[in-house]
């Protein structure tokens, strides 16, 4: 029987060190690290009832809604949501031209396991 030898291990600093290089890991931790601001930009109230979702191209966030009555209040709020929105995607470099509510999108936290 042939003896495998496992040498050639490298430390996971180094590991992480090169993910964190990548373009796309890059992109994914600033979008993340925004999201974390929604509570701040919608307030509790509207925050308990949605969230980011994801980012589309040309700079706009789809926002998962609990119900179209959530998203419809949203809807109406979204200048003042880009305003607010406004120092935090600065601050990390995001381009942010418009915001996309969608009650289809949302998955209850609860629900997911």
């Amino acid at each position: 029987m042939k003896k495998i030898l496992y040498t050639k291990f490298q430390n996971i600093d180094d590991i992480l060190s090169q993910l964190a290089e990548k373009t796309e890991i890059k992109k994914a931790i600033t979008r993340s690290n925004l999201y974390k601001f929604w509570v701040k930009v919608a307030g509790e109230k509207l925050a308990k009832y949605s969230k980011p979702y994801s980012m589309l191209k040309g700079g706009i966030i789809v926002i998962a809604c609990k119900t179209p009555s959530v998203a419809q209040e949203l809807m109406l709020r979204k200048n003042q949501l880009l305003i607010k929105f406004k120092p935090y995607t600065e601050s990390l470099k995001i381009k942010l031209t418009d915001l996309k509510f969608d009650s289809k999108k949302w998955v209850d936290p609860e629900e997911e396991y």
